[in-house]
């Protein structure tokens, strides 16, 4: 028979058991503090006839004002967020670093709910800090609730937040180099499939008064590094960096949105898997790849199934962003002064890019 809730050995217990004080049995378990071997003996071996096995960690982490919790807020669902290899990698490259410290992770969709709602683990779960690891927007309900508890935060890839440490990347820089690529192999026509731009979903091209609406870090800073070499002939805007998302606005930028006289000769993509998708229409649409349309994407995914193709792209860290996301959690914690970094990117050219088509 195994031991009902009330008949549970407890430190009260123990003490009793071993004739000493509460506070004497606790010492014995710390493993610090005015207690004789003797007796701290002598409490372990009652602990042993009770079967306690010990304070509960929890309880004595929260007494000291801790939790032992990471929020991670990955701003998304978590069955979306699983099918990216970006959110994958960065957040194998966090838990790792955490996991030294002996810290728990506790993943937080904080995904849009409207009215400025937030996921109820923003108001109620106990976490010592908070990754916010895409970032945060001009006007973001999940980084008000974590400041309204004074939860400190981490930010990944975000406007800097006052009192946070940043993990930034060099994607401004890292998408104007793809660009470039694309113009010294002849091409002008040049369109663009980007990330989401905020908060919402949505699919569709984006006019002048849409693409101000950018909010989005990752979003406004690729989209900048574009236009500091070329403007896109069209920015397709889609709900989420999924492979099918890069193969709608593709199928639509080469199959039905503009005659085939003025037809872009090359895509940039924000992510790898939009790139991808995009290799996939080019392929239904009876495209070659590099012959009749370039791609590149951002990211530098090991992508075997989109084989034969090798997707031009611009590697960045993944996972030692997400070290740098667990380094600065775990130095918050130890109360130093937040610092921030930009990682830097660079383009690796494969086979999905070439000179621009003969007319």
């Amino acid at each position: 028979m195994g031991r009902t809730p009330s008949s549970r050995p407890t430190l009260a217990r123990v003490a009793e058991r071993a004739g000493v004080s509460v506070s004497t049995a606790s010492l014995a378990f710390s493993g610090s503090g005015p207690i004789t071997p003797e007796t701290r003996d002598k409490v372990l071996a009652a602990a042993s006839e009770l079967g306690y096995t010990g304070p509960n960690p929890l309880g004595r982490q929260l007494r000291r004002g801790r939790s032992g919790i990471v929020g991670v807020v990955i701003g998304d669902h978590p069955g979306r967020a699983f099918r990216d290899p970006v959110a994958v990698q960065v957040l194998d490259g966090l838990v790792d670093v955490l996991g030294t410290e002996g810290l728990g992770v506790l993943l937080i969709p904080g995904v849009d709910l409207g009215q400025d709602a937030v996921d109820p683990l923003l108001e109620t779960a106990a976490m010592d800090v908070a990754v916010l690891v895409w970032g945060v927007l001009s006007e973001d309900p999940t980084l008000n609730a974590l400041q309204r508890r004074n939860v400190p935060v981490v930010v990944g890839e975000g406007r800097a937040v006052e009192g946070a440490p940043l993990v930034a990347l060099e994607d401004r820089a890292g998408a104007a180099e793809a660009v470039r690529h694309l113009v010294e192999l002849g091409h002008t026509r040049i369109a663009e499939i980007s990330l989401p731009f905020g908060r919402g979903e949505r699919s569709g091209p984006a006019d002048a008064e849409r693409l101000a609406c950018a909010d989005r870090t990752p979003t406004a800073h690729r989209m900048a590094g574009i236009r500091d070499v070329v403007d896109p002939v069209i920015t397709w805007e889609t709900p989420a960096s999924l492979v099918e998302h890069g193969r709608d606005a593709a199928t639509e930028i080469l199959g039905t949105w503009v005659p085939a006289s003025e037809r872009p000769t090359a895509i940039v993509a924000h992510s790898d898997l939009l790139a991808a998708g995009a290799v996939i229409a080019a392929r239904e649409l009876g495209l070659s790849i590099p012959e009749d349309v370039s791609i590149a994407g951002f990211d530098g995914l090991d992508l075997p199934w989109l084989s034969p193709d090798v997707l031009t792209s611009v590697h960045q860290p993944l996972r030692e962003k997400g070290a740098r996301l667990g380094r600065a959690v775990i130095d918050l914690l130890a109360g130093e002064e937040p610092t921030s970094i930009a990682l830097p990117v660079g383009l690796v050219p494969g086979t999905t890019t070439g000179p621009v088509p003969r007319t």
